[in-house]
């Protein structure tokens, strides 16, 4: 049996700003966006954290979180995720557990590592470097608010997070792998480092799992990004604006807007500029459908894979739309309100 037709699909939207557009507009994309994903029949719509970003809006993901579940009905939403060294871990679960009362059923958790990005960022959120470096022990207290076991001090309890259950899931970046593995927890992983190091990461995950009460068995959930076009050469086109866009960050220091294929076609780029730009668009899946389903079926194959986590930007919305309904079409997932 085809790989495609048993593993689910889902999404993530990191609200990107395109040129000429403002923040709101952006925002108000990734939830019209997530209503169309949810009629094409995927399995879960997440958010994204960047802080201080010009080309991306999503700043705060349990509020936009909170919209995605107002205008979502049956498709569960969450976070790819919450950067928890950014946030006190009782913050964060009086905020799921919020969001869980709300929209019982529909909740997912996840929660990475990462610090803000810039100097003066990191001073905006009263962060450091280092505070990164308990990853470890501030996800052992944020799950410990939905069980009870955590009391700091004088007793302290999380309301109304007590008593729920969240589904938490580990974004894997450094030593995300081993956290979730320690904690009994999903690991959602991308082949940031290159695939072969995204697979000894997996091997180590499965490795150490140790089960807990919030997960019995390894699951780990393979994100990147997918392109599928009625051409190979469409497809591609898909990819040049975020990679424009990630070579632009790597040597300027800030990630722009994005713009269109054809833009990024036209502008002269220094050989540094071009080597990053190549380098970014390397490594994604896509064209057509019969391209992209044989690519991901090893994919999938080579990690074993419980779930894939689409997380495809570029700046045309339309062709964006198109390539989810082509994506939902290969699986066999169109759902009854497919647009």
């Amino acid at each position: 049996m085809s790989l495609l037709s048993t593993v689910p699909f889902s999404v993530l939207d990191r609200s990107h700003v395109r040129r000429g557009e403002a923040g709101p507009a952006a925002l108000r994309g990734t939830v019209e966006l997530a209503r169309r994903i949810e009629a094409l029949g995927y399995h879960r719509f997440w958010v994204a954290e960047h802080h201080g970003v010009p080309g991306i809006a999503g700043s705060a993901p349990t509020v936009l979180a909170a919209a995605v579940a107002a205008a979502t009905s049956t498709i569960r939403v969450g976070t790819g995720g919450v950067m928890l060294p950014n946030h006190r871990p009782f913050v964060v679960a009086e905020q799921f557990g919020v969001l869980e009362s709300l929209f019982p059923g529909r909740i997912d958790m996840g929660l990475g590592r990462s610090v803000g990005f810039t100097d003066g960022v990191r001073a905006a959120l009263g962060r450091e470097k280092r505070d990164a470096d308990d990853f470890a022990g501030q996800l052992a207290e944020l799950l410990g608010y939905f069980t009870g076991g955590q009391e700091p001090g004088p007793r302290v309890r999380a309301r109304p997070a007590e008593g729920l259950r969240v589904p938490a899931f580990v974004l894997a970046t450094g030593k995300g792998a081993r956290v979730a593995a320690g904690a009994g927890l999903p690991l959602v992983i991308a082949p940031v480092r290159g695939e072969d190091a995204m697979l000894r990461a997996i091997e180590e995950y499965r490795a150490g799992f140790r089960p807990s009460a919030w997960g019995e068995r390894p699951h780990v959930v393979v994100s990147g990004t997918v392109a599928v076009a009625a051409g190979t050469e469409e497809a591609r086109d898909l990819l040049l604006p975020e990679a424009w866009a990630t070579a632009y960050s790597r040597t300027r220091g800030e990630f722009p807007p994005l713009v269109s294929a054809r833009t990024v076609r036209e502008t002269a780029m220094t050989e540094r500029e071009r080597a990053l730009f190549e380098e970014a668009a390397r490594g994604r899946t896509h064209g057509t459908a019969d391209e992209v389903a044989a690519g991901l079926e090893k994919l999938l194959g080579r990690t074993g894979a419980d779930e894939f986590l689409v997380t495809t930007s570029t700046y045309d919305r339309a062709a964006l739309l198109d390539s989810y309904r082509r994506l939902a079409a290969l699986l066999g997932r169109r759902g009854p309100g497919a647009v």
